[in-house]
């Protein structure tokens, strides 16, 4: 099977899922169709990837790689909340950077590291970390996607942008039901991490797993503080870009740094 027809063929499935997107804002019928090339896009990418593995027989953890997994289930996360919540909207924005990070995996091949060098716990470990950073990626655009509301009310802005929003308490609620899901793999993962790997503290490892801490509590905070002091609005989205900041920092800091800016693997 050619890897490079599926890459380019989910990559155009993703812009053109983006692009009728963006088209049924302006005439309200084209969601089913939008979510059908958003599977495609997806199942075509995940093909690919499985396609690469199977060639390489292992998968490369690389930084492009992994981000682009990464957005791999990102993308199908969004798909399979749409059937039941109003997310696909944030479609517009992923879709294209998910194609993105499939353009630059291309560009920028690393060596493979077979999943079977890691043991079970460990592998618990960075699916539970990847579902976190996915799901908490979701949350963090859905915040975005709320200023952006938010913005539009305060200025009586009520266009069809505005209308293919869902109401603002169903925005904040489902924005919080994505951290909360979100903070519970991430809990998972620092406590797997800290339980199973042995040296969590080596080099490399000291930024990611401070900064993850400090994600958590970002995030722990922001949802007492919604039980307890009712936080929405500003608050709740300044708190929540806070906390994907600190998660992304440890995430992929050091692999930017290593692997793309100092080249080393």
């Amino acid at each position: 099977m050619n890897l490079f027809l599926l890459e380019g063929l989910a990559l155009c499935l993703y812009f053109a899922s983006s692009m009728t997107l963006i088209k049924d804002i302006k005439e309200n019928q084209f969601k089913k169709l939008a979510l059908i090339l958003g599977w495609l896009a997806a199942l075509t990418h995940l093909l690919s990837l499985s396609v690469n593995a199977w060639q390489q027989q292992g998968i490369a953890f690389s930084f492009f790689h992994t981000a682009s997994i990464i957005s791999l289930i990102i993308a199908f996360l969004l798909l399979i909340a749409s059937f039941s919540k109003p997310v696909e909207k944030l479609g517009i924005a992923l879709f294209p950077i998910a194609a993105l990070l499939l353009v630059l995996d291309v560009l920028y091949p690393s060596p493979v590291q077979s999943t079977q060098d890691y043991s079970l716990a460990m592998n618990m470990h960075i699916l539970s970390s990847i579902i976190a950073f996915s799901l908490l990626t979701i949350a963090a655009f859905q915040a975005m996607l709320l200023a952006l509301q938010n913005n539009l009310l305060k200025n009586h802005k009520l266009g069809r942008l505005m209308l293919a929003f869902p109401p603002l308490q169903a925005m904040e609620a489902l924005l919080f039901q994505m951290i909360s899901t979100g903070l519970l793999f991430l809990s998972v993962s620092l406590l797997s991490g800290f339980i199973f790997i042995e040296d969590l503290f080596a080099q490399h490892l000291v930024h990611k797993t401070i900064l993850s801490i400090v994600a958590w509590f970002i995030f722990s905070s922001l949802l007492i503080g919604r039980k307890r002091y009712g936080w929405r609005g500003k608050t709740a989205i300044r708190w929540t870009l806070y906390g994907f900041l600190s998660l992304l920092l440890a995430y992929f800091g050091s692999k930017l740094v290593l692997e793309v800016i100092l080249d080393k693997v």
